[in-house]
């Protein structure tokens, strides 16, 4: 009876006592794990695609990347863990303790308690070979991979923290994201570049829209954001734009994204360029502190001297001259243009870059275009005998134009003397 007695003592005492356990892995990306400050053996989750495996006698070197960072994670494991599955490319669950590395090359490593790999990869068939550089001519054969190669990995993230950024600096500000439609009736630029849409599995009549109407990707959100500005004071969208414009240029392509921005209650251009020379600022800025290591990718191995340029662009303030100052500028000038400068004739490329560069390879703000080369809506600056709107244009160097603006026409004589002039008065009912 006693001895039963001391085995449920025992019992109870090893039931009620806590049992010690391990502490769960925390699942950490590459970008955050090699950016730990405190790597003391914290127990960590890191998934990703093997980049490098190097076998040693006693130890096996992982290198581990997974999109969130240029630089990967070295991976530090027993040579029990070798196998033929982890290969370059394939991809791979690492359970270990994150730990301060003894190499100068790395801060950080993961010691590896588990390495599982998720998906194989054939080493010899996968296109992407280790320790090559590959042209993007030949990476563009495969399109499902070429995410994983340095180069397109740093434009991608760069292209995520710029947008991040604008998103950031118009909330910010206090504007209204307004998502403008993809398929629209309008032809904001007027030019007959669109795309129409219609059903793939209709048989096309004439006298039949999906719609009821002719139907087309946007080629700009401008007119829907205008009706939005009659209730919010400041407004903006950032989406997909269409032009069905034949050329293989960088300049003109078939599907881009564009940020658009409307303001009420603006009288001068300066407020215009405040906005514009902030946004500049904010998104380059932030893109140089957060992608300290792809924009050095880029400056090295895709745009040399680029880095450089932002940088210088950054310290200083963006410049303002006249249309008919740029004019007399380039009039001057001893470079020889394809396009002959001309008071009242659009500025070329070649022009822009040319005032870009004349005035310290700093951005400039051209203002006040003749009235002939903008849309009817612009605001008459009522200047003759050389007639100018209110528009400007940001010229930033190795680009050209990069924003364009104008205040708009409130006064109701002026809209109808200019839609006289552009022949649009039939189209609408006063």
């Amino acid at each position: 009876m006693l001895g039963a007695r001391c085995l449920l003592r025992a019992l109870l005492s090893c039931s009620t006592a806590p049992c010690p356990r391990h502490r769960p892995f925390a699942r950490l990306s590459v970008r955050d794990a090699l950016g730990s400050q405190n790597a003391s053996g914290e127990r960590v989750k890191v998934q990703g695609w093997v980049r490098s495996v190097r076998s040693q006698k006693e130890v096996l070197f992982l290198h581990v990347n997974d999109g969130s960072s240029l630089e990967s994670l070295q991976i530090v494991a027993d040579s029990n863990f070798d196998n033929r599955e982890l290969t370059f490319g394939s991809s791979v669950e690492v359970l270990g303790q994150l730990v301060q590395s003894p190499s100068k090359r790395q801060n950080v490593e993961l010691k590896a308690e588990k390495i599982e790999v998720i998906g194989n990869c054939d080493a010899k068939a996968f296109p992407i070979k280790y320790k090559e550089k590959h042209p993007l001519e030949y990476m563009r054969q495969y399109p499902h991979l070429r995410c994983r190669t340095n180069a397109l990995g740093s434009i991608l993230r760069v292209r995520s923290e710029a947008t991040a950024a604008i998103h950031s600096f118009f909330k910010n500000s206090g504007f209204v994201h307004i998502h403008t439609p993809i398929i629209t009736s309008n032809d904001c630029e007027g030019a007959g570049e669109l795309f129409q849409v219609e059903p793939s599995s209709k048989i096309k009549l004439p006298e039949e829209n999906f719609f009821n109407v002719p139907a087309f990707l946007t080629v700009s959100g401008q007119l829907h954001l205008e009706v939005m500005s009659g209730a919010f004071t400041q407004v903006f969208t950032f989406g997909p734009t269409f032009r069905a414009e034949n050329s293989q240029s960088r300049r003109h392509l078939a599907e881009f994204y564009m940020v658009e921005a409307e303001i009420s209650f603006v009288e001068s251009l300066q407020d215009l360029m405040q906005i514009m020379e902030g946004l500049f600022k904010t998104t380059t800025m932030t893109v140089l502190s957060n992608c300290p290591e792809d924009v050095e990718l880029c400056h090295k191995f895709i745009a040399p001297g680029y880095k450089d340029r932002l940088e210088h662009m950054l310290k200083n303030n963006f410049l303002i001259i006249s249309y008919t100052e740029a004019i007399e500028i380039l009039q001057r000038a001893s470079q020889n243009f394809t396009f002959t400068p001309e008071w009242g004739v659009d500025l070329q490329t070649e022009h822009e870059k040319y005032l870009v560069k004349h005035c310290g390879d700093i951005p400039v703000f051209v203002i006040n275009y003749p009235l002939a080369l903008k849309p009817f809506y612009m605001r008459d600056n009522e200047d003759g005998p050389q007639h100018t709107v209110a528009a400007v244009d940001l010229l930033v160097p190795g680009v050209g134009e990069l924003f364009g603006g104008s205040l708009r026409e409130e006064r109701y004589h002026f809209l109808k003397q200019q839609l006289a002039r552009s022949g649009l008065t039939e189209a609408y009912q006063w």
